[in-house]
């Protein structure tokens, strides 16, 4: 059965940084879950109150986007184009639900000014005495993130967090959509705890997958006249259907180098 757009194009990429995790030193995340309600108060504020700021060009934007040896125990590359998908080709059965769509497949929310992508793969923690099946579950907990970073012009990047959290209220019991033909079906979206920019919200979306539960994270983040969604999805909660924690450290990372 074919495997969904979400699947299919976190996988790739998680291929190709595992490759790189093999000829990698050792070294553990340090990431940890995040909470407050800092993020969901500055979320209440209206996109219009919010002052207009310059957006960062093309080459800024470049610069200020998160590159390999910025978030300790994870590997980080610009993401390739052969692993990504255009704006035009997610498609959502409900139009109130496409900001949500957008951001799980890693493509512009909103209409950014300059943009550009990075994949971010958390190397497996080190864990002793580990029975051969515990050893085989531990290598396989590691968290895929398509990070999707914009610049935009004047309130455009916190519109696009007032939109990405419109959609999750108004989508929250589920939604159907098709990215690059490929349908997915999201069947549950629930608010998380984040804190980080100037602004951030987060959620757990649970879909079904060719007969399968599984769960990704989600996370939206504004700092200044930028925005960045966070699409993440772990390999040993994949198949299980289970919870993991959202990759604070990259999300906090990325705000402070925008900063």
């Amino acid at each position: 059965m074919q495997p969904t757009a979400i699947r299919r194009t976190a996988l790739a990429a998680t291929a190709v940084c595992v490759a790189l995790l093999a000829t990698a030193c050792g070294g553990s995340s340090d990431s940890a879950s995040g909470s407050g309600d800092k993020g969901a108060d500055k979320g209440k504020e209206s996109a219009a109150a919010q002052p207009a700021a310059k957006a960062l060009t093309a080459a800024e934007l470049e610069k200020a986007a998160l590159a390999q040896g910025d978030v300790e125990g994870h590997k980080i590359a610009k993401t390739a184009a052969k692993d990504t998908i255009s704006k035009d080709d997610v498609k959502s059965a409900n139009a109130a639900c496409t900001p949500l769509a957008n951001a799980l497949m890693g493509v512009e929310v909103g209409e950014p000014a300059a943009f550009t992508r990075r994949t971010v793969v958390s190397e497996p923690k080190k864990k002793e005495g580990l029975k051969p099946e515990e050893m085989f579950e531990a290598a396989m907990d590691i968290t895929t993130t398509q990070l999707a970073l914009g610049a935009y012009d004047g309130t455009g990047a916190a519109d696009s967090v007032a939109a990405l959290r419109k959609a999750a209220t108004e989508c929250a019991g589920g939604f159907e959509f098709t990215a690059a033909g490929t349908k997915n079906k999201i069947t549950k979206v629930t608010e998380a705890q984040v804190t980080a920019g100037e602004e951030a919200a987060a959620w757990t979306v649970e879909m079904a997958a060719d007969g399968e539960k599984m769960q990704l994270k989600l996370v939206g983040m504004r700092q200044g006249a930028s925005f960045a969604s966070f699409s993440s999805m772990n390999l040993a909660a994949m198949g299980s259907g289970g919870d993991f924690e959202l990759p604070t450290a990259v999300v906090e990372a990325q705000a402070k180098k925008l900063a």
